[in-house]
């Protein structure tokens, strides 16, 4: 019979761990509340009470919001106001707009008596069907024969002066029609009294035929030498 080598009963040898006891926990909850009750109290404390905040302080925040408020509305009444001047110009400058009724002509028979009578006109000579423009923005008040012009299109402006193009080939525009500088009106052509293709330009005022040269040289361009300066000048901008 085998015995055992030691009496003393076996020890347990792994690591024990110490339960927390429960007062102990008790303490750190309670502790914790009084802290966090204290920390509440300090916000408490830094906010201040709207009862005993000085009522003419009250008024001067109030006046300050309102001024803000009016400084606020009038920068935006201002800069609609920019908006709309700015608009505004813009469709003024596109209304003074004149521009050569075509481009790459000879300019021949300049206004001036000729062959004992008196030329109202200048002549644009240019290959037939070459298509020709408004000067300027207006109504067509005439758009078909016109006796020794041939196929005319007359064309009354906003200032009341009214444009003749005389001797086309075609037309491309109606009587009440309203156009812009640029749209075109007709073809170049040789029409009723004229010798060769060219587009005849005559400039009238209150009915009274004027020199297109100085008078268009007024608004920006020269048909001599045709540039278009201010309508250069316009699309620049």
């Amino acid at each position: 019979m085998r015995q055992r080598l030691s009496s003393e009963p076996d020890r347990y040898r792994g690591r024990r761990r110490v339960p927390t006891p429960p007062r102990s926990r008790y303490a750190a909850v309670v502790t914790t509340a009084f802290v966090g009750a204290g920390m509440v109290a300090l916000g408490a404390a830094a906010l201040p009470d709207a009862k005993s905040v000085d009522p003419a302080v009250l008024d001067e925040l109030r006046q300050a919001s309102v001024a803000s408020q009016d400084a606020t509305l009038r920068a935006d009444s201002a800069d609609r106001a920019s908006r709309a001047d700015r608009s505004e110009t813009k469709a003024s400058a596109e209304q003074d707009v004149w521009l050569l009724p075509l481009q790459g002509y000879d300019f021949d028979s300049a206004y001036g008596m000729r062959w004992g009578k008196l030329h109202t006109g200048v002549d644009l000579v240019a290959p037939e069907g070459t298509p020709y423009v408004a000067i300027h923005d207006g109504t067509v008040t005439k758009a078909g024969w016109f006796g020794g012009y041939g196929y005319t299109v007359i064309v009354k402006h906003a200032d009341g002066s009214e444009a003749i193009y005389g001797h086309s080939s075609a037309l491309t525009v109606q009587e009440g029609q309203q156009v812009k500088a640029g749209d075109q009106l007709g073809l170049v052509g040789a029409t009723g009294h004229a010798y060769g293709s060219h587009l005849h330009l005559e400039i009238h005022v209150k009915g009274e035929p004027k020199d297109p040269v100085p008078w268009l040289q007024e608004r920006g361009v020269d048909i001599k030498m045709q540039v278009e300066a201010f309508y250069t000048e316009v699309a620049a901008s």
